[in-house]
């Protein structure tokens, strides 16, 4: 039951984008197409589960033996900078045309806030490797969940015929807000 309140909070109740508000760079910058919010949310899942093992590692087996814990953040935001430019490598070689489509959103996972908050929120809970992983898989679910909502919702404002003025980037940062208002209501669910 642990394990199913971890995946509901983090999926629902403390969403990244919609409640806690980290990473909403990507989140507004690929939500225009279902296909490009789809490889987004691939490649933030892969990113932040794998991010969530090795910092994990990373911060048990060398940073906190070494009394470097001081180094935390610079060294995930060195490892999340790697595993990123991995998958960049690894797209641009097997899925061109996505890695076309991403374009400079694949780089900015690396700063990501979401993807470095998952993994000092993994240390500051002191969860252990399978908790930090699951952790970190289920904020990129709803950060997933999230992103393909809100594109959805924004292909169907296009179809609409909203006022002048709330036209472009209004009526999304509108939306944004009624979404995450909308979220909201999962707060009761988890303690």
């Amino acid at each position: 039951m642990e394990y199913v309140i971890l995946i509901v909070s983090a999926v629902l109740v403390n969403n990244f984008v919609l409640s806690r508000f980290l990473g909403i760079c990507p989140f507004l910058g690929v939500s225009r197409r279902i296909p490009t919010a789809m490889g987004m949310s691939g490649a933030v899942i892969f990113i932040m589960t794998l991010a969530s093992a090795v910092t994990w590692a990373l911060q048990r087996l060398m940073l906190d033996p070494l009394g470097l814990g001081y180094l935390q953040t610079l060294a995930f935001i060195l490892t999340i900078a790697a595993l990123v430019q991995l998958i960049d490598i690894v797209m641009k070689r097997f899925v061109p045309p996505l890695h076309a489509a991403l374009g400079i959103f694949l780089p900015l996972i690396t700063t990501n806030c979401a993807v470095l908050g998952a993994a000092v929120i993994n240390m500051k809970e002191g969860y252990g490797f399978f908790k930090s992983v699951l952790f970190g898989f289920s904020a990129a679910l709803g950060f997933a969940f999230a992103l393909l909502i809100f594109t959805g919702l924004r292909e169907r404002i296009e179809l609409a015929d909203p006022p002048q003025c709330f036209k472009g980037v209004a009526i999304s940062l509108i939306t944004a807000g009624l979404l995450s208002l909308a979220f909201m209501g999962f707060s009761g669910l988890v303690k």
